[in-house]
């Protein structure tokens, strides 16, 4: 080389190229970059195209991301032509230049690489879950037409129940023709009998006899009158139990399936969030909601035994002086809203919360302060000292011992000083209570011993708890006798409930 070219130098050569470079023109480089475009964009097999493509673009950018070995072919362009040995010199220098921009590119590639895998997972993923969502979905759509054949049997049934109801009212009229001509008779008999008093008292004696006979007959048609109404009242009674039962439930499970129709319109085209999904999957714990209001109206006893039982516990309140609005009273699954209602009427200010959505609707229809909550959640989220009393009438039998523990921990915390704390439930000492009537409610999970109770609750913190023993067997249902049977009269038909009552020390 320095044979052929004594004069050549390096350096001097590299400028000459700079210069000439800097001297022309710069236009943009135009880079032919190929976009893949989907004939489907919802096609599984586009997407596998998709991939393949991408994989392709980053293989040819690998390629070109590797050491040159040969002179660019527009680098010859210029006027002078560089050796062979020069070129290998000037693509050292440019390889030397660029080593860590190409390790640069290279790990952009192969980050690019990973996450081609990683999204070709996900998609795979994405793919699954739509058809378990599918499947769902169809399994939604099955029960609602479940739901709907029940709902055309119950009508069916309806259509017989008022046959019967028409066919008894037919013969009520039939009955009523027949009793009108009867007293016409005997009112004619009778006048016949007036007539012939004075001549014969035979025959009025006889008269008096028929007309007992027929006042007999009458009363045992009235008797027959009253059994028939009873049993239509009793039909009329049964229908709208089922009636509000059936509404229930059909509004609970109808709302249950526009969640999930407006879910799934907002995951088009993308998949569920796990915010969604948790959503969707909640929503079957409220699925029962109906079921237990209807449960509940049939073995709870009515509103007004209820109310009535629950005013034993006015004194305490007014004793506590709490209720006011700067220390309002909780009351910890208020079902129907009895106490609520109750405290209400006596001017105390009171709220509840639950988490059966049909009874909330119904205590809200009532006017009163209720909202959805559990019972642990919402006494966590009040501050300290806030309350003046929190109650729960049979809610402690329906939780684990674990969540009754911060029950009593959260209402020792929330009461404010000299705050009062009531809790009613089942009282198992009572034999048919702790054997029987205990387990009607399948959702209570084991009965509870009032001493157990009283220790926990000043184990946690109350002070002053008493236990009050309520709802004896009445007295007609008790034995007489000798001191043996008045034992087992306290415990067949002793206290049924008990409530465990404590206070805040001040």
């Amino acid at each position: 080389m320095d044979a052929n070219n004594p004069k050549i130098n390096v350096d001097e050569l590299m400028d000459k190229i700079r210069e000439e470079v800097a001297s022309r023109p710069r236009q943009p480089q135009q880079r032919n970059v190929t976009t893949y475009k989907p004939e489907n964009p919802n096609g599984t097999g586009t997407l596998h195209h998709i991939f393949n493509h991408l994989n392709n673009l980053l293989s040819n950018a690998e390629s070109r991301a590797i050491i040159r070995t040969q002179w660019p072919e527009n680098l010859k362009k210029f006027p002078f032509n560089l050796s062979q040995p020069l070129q290998k010199i000037a693509l050292k220098i440019l390889n030397f230049i660029f080593k860590d921009q190409r390790e640069v590119n290279f790990n952009v590639i192969r980050a690019l690489k990973e996450s081609v895998a990683l999204n070709r997972q996900m998609t795979e993923q994405i793919t699954n879950l739509k058809i378990q969502i599918d499947e769902r979905y169809d399994a939604v759509n099955t029960r609602f037409n479940a739901i709907e054949t029940r709902l055309q049997e119950i009508d069916e049934r309806l259509d017989i129940v008022c046959n019967c109801v028409s066919i008894i009212n037919d013969g009520w009229d039939d009955t009523n023709t027949k009793i009108n001509s009867h007293f016409d008779a005997v009112n004619s008999q009778k006048q016949l009998i007036d007539e012939h008093l004075k001549t014969l008292d035979t025959q009025v004696q006889g008269g008096d006899e028929r007309l007992r006979s027929v006042d007999t007959r009458l009363q045992g048609m009235n008797e027959q009158l009253n059994a028939v109404n009873t049993r239509v009242e009793n039909l009329d009674t049964r229908h709208l139990t089922n009636d509000n039962y059936l509404k229930n439930d059909f509004i609970q499970q109808k709302r249950i399936i526009s969640m999930f129709l407006e879910e799934a319109r907002k995951r088009l085209p993308e998949p569920f969030s796990q915010e969604q999904l948790e959503a969707l999957a909640n929503e079957e714990q409220h699925s029962l909601d109906a079921f237990y209001v209807a449960f509940e109206d049939q073995f709870r006893g009515s509103r007004e035994d209820i109310f009535n039982k629950l005013r034993v516990y006015l004194p305490l309140i007014q004793e506590a002086k709490v209720g006011t609005p700067d220390l309002p009273i909780l009351d910890v699954g208020c079902g129907r809203g009895e106490w609520l209602e109750l405290l209400g009427e006596s001017g105390y200010t009171a709220r509840g919360i639950d988490i059966n959505r049909v009874m909330i609707e119904q205590s809200k229809a009532r006017g009163l302060d209720v909202m959805e909550s559990d019972v642990i959640a919402y006494l966590h989220s009040l501050p300290d000292a806030s309350l003046g009393a929190v109650t729960g009438f049979h809610i402690i039998e329906h939780l684990p011992f674990e969540v009754l523990i911060k029950l009593f921990d959260e209402t020792v915390r929330v009461l404010s000083p000299g705050g009062l704390a009531i809790f009613e439930t089942p009282n198992p000492e009572n034999i048919l209570v702790a054997t029987h009537t205990f387990y009607v409610d399948p959702t209570h999970r084991n009965p509870l011993p009032s001493t157990m109770i009283k220790f926990t609750a000043q184990a946690r913190g109350l002070s002053k708890v008493t236990i009050m023993k309520l709802n004896s067997y009445p007295e007609d249902q008790k034995l007489s006798g000798s001191p043996i049977v008045e034992r087992l009269n306290s415990f067949f038909y002793g206290s049924q409930d008990y409530a465990v009552i404590g206070y805040k020390n001040g």
